[in-house]
């Protein structure tokens, strides 16, 4: 018996139905939660580091590197049932739709920072801090994530096109 198998057997049935309907959406979050954990770390990693007093600079490097992560987490596993497309044409679709989404990530860390001014010598370091993780990590990465699922499905990874019934081709009798 496979894990798959053994973890099924142990699922509540009408759970396993939800589960099942919606293992699409629930990789695509798994995906989400590994580029979400990258992204976090490489973020505090640089900002604390080589990019010390640059946050917005180290947030889209760390958005980016994660974005390539995504995509072939994407690609290859939550959205294998999709596509059709050319892969360059849908890695140029996902890495726009990825670019859209990196604007949406940074709109509230710059506002938190540069309309609000959360940040040192106006509030203190930890305040700093918290602002950046709720601004950036948590209200950036909710709103990017809500338009990427909506685009990738949309726009990047769409059900292949099947083509039309053939009409019935009878010919009609003329009187």
């Amino acid at each position: 018996m496979s894990i798959a198998e053994l973890v099924a057997a142990r699922v509540p049935k009408r759970l396993l139905t939800v589960l099942v309907r919606n293992a699409e959406l629930l990789k695509f979050l798994t995906v989400g939660a590994i580029a979400f954990v990258t992204t976090s770390v490489l973020f505090f990693g640089l900002k604390w580091t080589v990019l010390q007093g640059k946050p917005v600079t180290a947030n889209v490097i760390a958005v980016l590197l994660a974005t390539v992560l995504s995509y072939v987490l994407n690609r290859e596993w939550a959205f294998t049932e999709r596509g059709g497309r050319q892969p360059r044409h849908e890695a140029a679709l996902f890495f726009v739709v990825a670019g859209v989404g990196l604007v949406i990530n940074q709109l509230p860390l710059a506002v938190s920072r540069y309309a609000l001014d959360l940040q040192t010598p106006h509030v203190s370091m930890l305040a700093e801090n918290v602002a950046d993780f709720i601004s950036a990590t948590l209200i950036g990465t909710l709103l990017a994530t809500g338009f990427r699922w909506w685009a990738m499905r949309k726009f990047v990874f769409p059900h292949a096109v099947k083509p039309a019934a053939a009409e019935d081709e009878t010919p009609i009798h003329q009187q």
